[in-house]
């Protein structure tokens, strides 16, 4: 097969990982920046050209599309599946993942579990929107924070009011959401590919914070999840529309809690911590569909 990696930095971890993958099983790969795309949106003829050349037909696509730049990554992976080829994950399950408000409602509206999470943009009354979320200690996110940037721990309700209120002032949306103080800075990431969990690891802050990314000094461990952990992580990729996700779940005292759903998830930690061979999964989902005839999950 012919396959095109989209990311800015193919020197990235899971780019090589993948790239490397794909050639061993002697796929040709392009990695391909999606910023310098520019597209033909052409019924007769789509197509997408690449520093000054029309790039031709891929097999398939694999999206390593970062969340700064979105808008525009996800409408070159569009222009890619209007020409016919196979994306590990489509661009309409990308969009919804990367809005944390649309994704929480869509997990909502499946019945899945999940911190309990208040939205504003100028709340009237931060007294009000506070009490919503079951009062202090709460967490306080920016919609548009990746990797644990932007997000706050409030420990007072003095301390909520004003980081809300600093944040109102920057026109920004917020997220307001509990504080689950069980977890103890630990998160489970779940490695969901297609109907699967492959693998899964437990992430913990460093001491003296709560927030758990790996990028933030986080470190990871071998973990064993629960049936019900389980079957919450496949739940939450497949109501986003996602092949391959990764899916943050938070053990509390009434049961796992998704907290995250992410569409271009790491590789780095989770194939280190557990040695699995990830990015071939990856692939060879790839192989068993990205076959003539496919449809997209989602509609395009």
């Amino acid at each position: 097969m012919k396959m095109a990696i989209l990311s800015r930095d193919g020197q990235l971890y899971s780019c090589k990982r993948l790239r490397e993958a794909a050639e061993a099983r002697g796929h040709q790969v392009q990695i391909i920046d999606p910023l310098s795309c520019y597209m033909n949106i052409n019924p007769a003829s789509p197509a997408v050209h690449y520093r000054g050349e029309p790039l031709g037909h891929f097999d398939a696509v694999i999206p390593r599309i970062g969340s700064a730049i979105t808008f525009y990554g996800t409408a070159v992976l569009r222009q890619f599946e209007l020409c016919g080829s196979y994306p590990l994950n489509e661009s309409v399950a990308i969009t919804r993942a990367r809005d944390k408000l649309r994704s929480l409602q869509l997990l909502a509206r499946e019945g899945i579990d999940m911190p309990v999470t208040g939205f504003a943009s100028s709340p009237d009354d931060t007294d009000d929107l506070i009490t919503m979320v079951g009062g202090a200690p709460l967490v306080v996110k920016l919609v548009e924070g990746t990797q644990g940037i932007g997000v706050v721990l409030a420990e007072t309700r003095q301390a909520a009011e004003s980081v809300i209120d600093a944040f109102r002032g920057l026109n920004a949306h917020i997220l307001v959401q509990e504080f689950i103080k069980e977890a103890q800075g630990r998160d489970i990431r779940c490695l969901v590919i297609g109907d699967e969990v492959v693998a899964a690891i437990e992430r913990a802050a460093k001491e003296g914070d709560f927030r758990s990314n790996l990028h933030r000094g986080g470190k990871a461990y071998p973990v064993r999840i629960t049936d019900q952990e389980r079957e919450i992580a496949v739940k939450a990729a497949s109501t986003l529309g996602l092949e391959v996700a990764g899916v943050d779940i938070l053990r509390a005292n009434r049961g796992p809690l998704v907290m995250e759903v992410n569409a271009s998830p790491g590789l780095e930690g989770i194939e280190c911590t557990t040695g699995m061979n990830i990015a071939a999964m990856m692939i060879d989902w790839i192989e068993q569909h990205a076959l003539p005839g496919f449809r997209l999950k989602t509609g395009g």
